[in-house]
């Protein structure tokens, strides 16, 4: 069942679309063959996430449609699990389709995100800004939402 929250676009760590301190190159370039490979085609998607914050609200995956366990994708620390579910964003009523991108926190060492955030991987939104209001549909049965982590 689909679902849409009101959400908040968010400054995020900054290492999915460029260079950073911690990766000398956009995590989620590097990443998107590892899951070309896998059976999940990124390649047409802005080369970036959007970090829309749906505070207080929480979210938990349950049943995404992709997880792909301990993806080797970089030398510079241990594989990391991922998880992805269809989603849209709606913004300035145009409708983005994408995926809630889900880099398990068990699996991480670093740039964690709390569970208000919601990582999505979507087409490019023409003059979209940090601040900006929007919200994003998700499926219920595959991403859990409640007031607090369940």
């Amino acid at each position: 069942m689909k679902r849409r929250f009101h959400g908040t676009l968010v400054r995020g760590h900054q290492v999915a679309s460029r260079p950073s301190q911690a990766y000398p190159y956009s995590s989620l370039e590097k990443q998107k063959p590892y899951f070309k490979a896998l059976g999940l085609d990124l390649y047409e998607y802005f080369n970036g996430t959007l970090n829309i914050s749906i505070a207080p609200l929480e979210f938990k995956m349950i049943h995404p449609e992709f997880t792909f366990e301990l993806v080797e994708w970089t030398d510079l620390h241990p594989p990391e699990t991922f998880s992805f579910s269809r989603c849209k964003v709606f913004y300035k009523r145009a409708a983005f389709s994408g995926w809630v991108y889900y880099p398990h926190p068990e699996t991480k060492k670093t740039h964690f995100q709390n569970p208000s955030l919601i990582e999505v991987i979507a087409y490019r939104i023409p003059e979209i800004q940090y601040g900006d209001e929007l919200e994003i549909e998700i499926d219920s049965d595959e991403i859990l939402v409640n007031s607090h982590s369940a």
